[in-house]
């Protein structure tokens, strides 16, 4: 390991890379504690805590936006809307190229088709950007947050629309200078930044609340089972996201005078969760409303009577964290949302078409429809144990906040979304660094040899 972080400050390419990187991410950290003028940020951060703290659909907004915003909503920066509505852009305009005939035709074209995608998408993400600065900027003035003498001056509504507009769109032009410049993806490098930077605070909870095991402090006995459960988790998270079904693939010979090509032998990877963390965003996101239409139904019906206020109150009370009817619709759409993700991006058909123009077949089976069929019952199966997964991974978090009373913002780094992101970003940082190291001939982190050759394999003795 430390071989491989020596040889990456000797190429001065793959060096310069990772400072420049850097270099942006520290920029966006700055960029973090920029104030929105005329909001009351110690009135603001206090509302946010005790929303969080009771469980109420504001306090799970404000955990789901701040995975992608670093914890930016809650102080109101100028970096509050974070980069999510270049995200929520790019989803729409992913979801829409498969069913779409023009924008797949487009996609189909080439590098010209995707850069037009591409100007679409920065066009939306400045029409969702004004759209969420105003709802944002609506709510934090009917609750009182914004100075009075702002909250009803319109070239102050049009200064925070604007500030909130422009840290969007200057943190998507600042994901695709590390696209170009840096290494890793720049968005996903900047999301990952602000789940990181809210690590430390999360240590810090911990060690204020570890103790003796008296007074309702942890002990050395939780956590110790705190750390061992995050390093399982983060075990199991980097075991299932590299996890692949490899389907043998035999290339067909070919006689070409009086010599024989083909007849290789390779594989087809397909990965096991192959949604990614989307299935998870997607049923977070949409959990939210549950909370927020029952919890209104019942404030409305409190002191009517009969069964209406009573099974309002009931739905109420189940569809908050940590609540098993909660729970299990959770995982109900998470499985859900994970078929309707491989439903878009994965066509057994075209795929089963290019094994065949190469030349290529599943052994036993004939290239075609009959090959189609087959990967598409592979990746049911398997997709199956990637949403349970993914389920496992989004309920520890509520199951751990619940079962032993541990604030969420310390249970969140034992699952969810937050932590799924980072081990891809990781991973994919990793596999980058390792391509361009070998590419060179250097070691890389899986401790491949300097001539280039990979792995030194010892033989048997004798």
């Amino acid at each position: 390991m430390l071989q491989a972080l020596v040889n990456i400050f000797k190429i001065a390419e793959l060096r310069n890379k990772i400072l420049f990187t850097l270099g942006m991410i520290v920029v966006y950290r700055i960029g973090f504690w920029i104030p929105l003028p005329g909001v009351n940020q110690s009135a603001l951060e206090e509302h946010f805590r005790v929303a969080v703290e009771s469980g109420s659909a504001a306090g799970r907004a404000a955990n789901f936006v701040n995975i992608f915003s670093g914890g930016a909503l809650g102080q109101s920066t100028i970096f509050g809307l974070g980069i999510m509505p270049y995200i929520t852009a790019g989803i729409i305009f992913q979801l829409f190229t498969t069913v779409v005939p023009m924008l797949k035709k487009l996609q189909e074209e080439g590098a010209t088709g995707r850069q037009k995608i591409m100007e679409w998408t920065r066009y939306l993400t400045l029409g969702l950007c004004v759209f969420q600065a105003f709802t944002w900027l609506q709510y934090i003035t009917r609750t009182g947050l914004v100075y009075p003498e702002w909250s009803h001056n319109f070239i102050w509504w049009v200064m925070a629309i604007s500030a909130l507009t422009a840290g969007c769109i200057f943190l998507m032009w600042l994901g695709e200078q590390i696209d170009r410049f840096g290494i890793g993806n720049g968005v996903s490098m900047i999301i990952m930044a602000g789940i990181l930077a809210r690590m430390p605070h999360a240590i810090e909870m911990v060690s204020t609340g570890f103790g003796p095991g008296q007074d309702g402090k942890m002990g050395w006995l939780g956590l110790g089972s705190l750390v061992a459960g995050f390093l399982a988790v983060v075990a199991g998270s980097v075991l299932m996201t590299v996890a692949q079904r490899r389907i043998p693939i035999q290339q067909a010979k070919h006689t070409r005078g009086r010599k024989v090509y083909g007849g290789q032998k390779s594989y087809l990877p397909l990965r096991i969760n192959h949604g990614g963390v989307m299935p998870v965003v997607f049923a977070s996101s949409l959990m939210i409303f549950p909370t927020v239409i029952f919890g209104s139904l019942s404030a409305a019906a409190t002191g009517s009577g009969g069964l209406w206020e009573g099974l309002t109150g009931w739905m109420a009370a189940n569809f908050v964290n940590g609540q098993l009817l909660f729970t299990l619709v959770e995982i109900a759409m998470i499985y859900f949302f994970s078929y309707f993700w491989i439903t878009v991006q994965f066509n057994p058909e075209e795929m089963s078409k290019q094994l065949r123009d190469h030349g290529s077949f599943i052994p036993g089976l004939r290239p075609g429809p009959r090959t189609a069929e087959y990967l598409e019952t592979v990746m049911t199966r398997i997709t199956f144990v990637g949403a349970g997964f993914l389920s496992v991974i989004a309920v520890i978090p509520q199951v751990v906040h619940a079962a032993f009373g541990i604030d969420f913002t310390i249970t969140q780094f034992l699952g969810g979304t937050g932590l799924l992101i980072v081990v891809s970003v990781i991973l994919d940082f990793i596999q980058r660094v390792e391509a361009n190291l070998l590419m060179r001939n250097y070691a890389g982190f899986l401790g491949g040899s300097d001539d280039g050759r990979g792995p030194r394999m010892r033989g048997p003795r004798g």
